[in-house]
């Protein structure tokens, strides 16, 4: 399966729709996913809006749990690959980052007093 990589500074606003979940590799057993290198993999729902109300969301998975990553907070995607699937007469693209983590909250500037007559010592 040839990996696709996704320019993620075209896709706008990026906001975790569907906190992290580990990922299973099979659903009668519960077993969970695991990469080569024994991290769990875990799934993030995220949000893209491009234009106005235009909203996709598409599920991403990332190797290990991303910290600070909750449902309505912003986040960065590193490393995004889309593949490109088929399963009999089932198709479909799938998404897998090196990472997501949380953007900061701006800083909010400190309040300063306002100017005006007199009022001092």
């Amino acid at each position: 399966m040839q990996s696709i990589p996704v320019d993620t500074s075209r896709l706008g606003v990026l906001r975790c729709a569907v906190a992290p979940e580990p990922k299973l590799a099979n659903f009668e057993t519960k077993e969970v996913k695991k990469d080569r290198d024994g991290n769990t993999i875990y799934t993030v729902a995220v949000m893209v809006r491009q234009e106005a109300r235009k909203v996709s969301v598409i599920e991403i998975a990332v190797p290990g749990e991303p910290v600070g990553v909750a449902e309505g907070v912003e986040v960065k995607v590193t490393g995004l690959e889309a593949f490109s699937w088929a399963m009999g007469d089932r198709h479909g693209i799938s998404f897998r980052a090196a990472a997501i983590t949380p953007v900061p909250a701006a800083t909010p500037a400190p309040a300063t007093a306002p100017l005006g007559k007199g009022g001092g010592a």
